[in-house]
């Protein structure tokens, strides 16, 4: 789970970068939906098949089932959620072979590979939860979500206007269950120590603001 970047100097050199994806809890629910709110009216489009209003919008947040399913994250250092993926498990009582995956980056994060890691973090999930069959439903003109599927190496099926692609997954080892604990793990610590960052930089602009109100009131008491 690495982006590949290409850097300024060198075009054939590319560093890899480890992307912290967390999963997402009920407690997240505002920020799914800020990050959601904030897509213009053809990205909402393209991530739910229609131009959902900002009402759609947030009945899908809150009918989220966080038992049942999986939300997964991408946050910047100001903790604002800037990709997320939901990996939509079959209903209760019917047979968990297959999952859909659905993912959604903001604008100003895109062309950084964030859509791609988010599925193959999706795929982990689903291989170690025992889904054989990863689904991706998506408008035909969604040509990045399309890539993401053909790299992942699913079969994409256009139907007019709209494609569906699915993955075949294969069973879990030890090596996907322990990869999927580290990942977490991994994700957990890159979120704590950017939670300490910004509670850090907020004390340290109070400090600051302080220190401004004393000098303010000292220039005025000596003029």
């Amino acid at each position: 789970m690495v982006e590949q970047r290409t850097t300024a100097a060198t075009s054939a050199a590319q560093q890899p970068i480890l992307v912290p994806i967390r999963s997402i809890g009920p407690g997240e629910r505002e920020r799914i939906a800020t990050h959601l709110l904030a897509l213009d009216t053809h990205d909402r489009y393209l991530r739910f098949g229609y131009s959902a209003s900002d009402e759609q919008i947030r009945r899908y947040v809150d009918g989220l089932n966080f038992e049942r399913d999986e939300i997964f994250g991408i946050y910047n250092r100001r903790l604002e959620l800037i990709a997320m993926a939901h990996l939509a498990f079959a209903p209760e009582g019917q047979p968990n072979e297959c999952a859909e995956f659905g993912v959604s980056v903001s604008k100003h994060a895109r062309g950084r590979g964030y859509g791609a890691r988010l599925f193959e973090r999706a795929e982990v999930t689903a291989r170690n939860a025992g889904v054989h069959m990863l689904f991706i439903h998506a408008l035909s003109e969604n040509a990045a979500m399309l890539k993401i599927a053909r790299k992942a190496g699913a079969h994409v099926v256009r139907s007019g206007s709209e494609s569906e692609a699915h993955l075949e997954l294969p069973e879990a080892t030890l090596d996907s269950r322990m990869s999927e604990i580290a990942l977490d793990h991994f994700a957990e610590i890159d979120f704590r120590l950017k939670t300490r960052a910004k509670q850090f930089w907020a004390f340290l602009a109070g400090v600051q603001e302080i220190r401004q109100g004393v000098r303010d009131a000292r220039d005025k008491s000596s003029a």
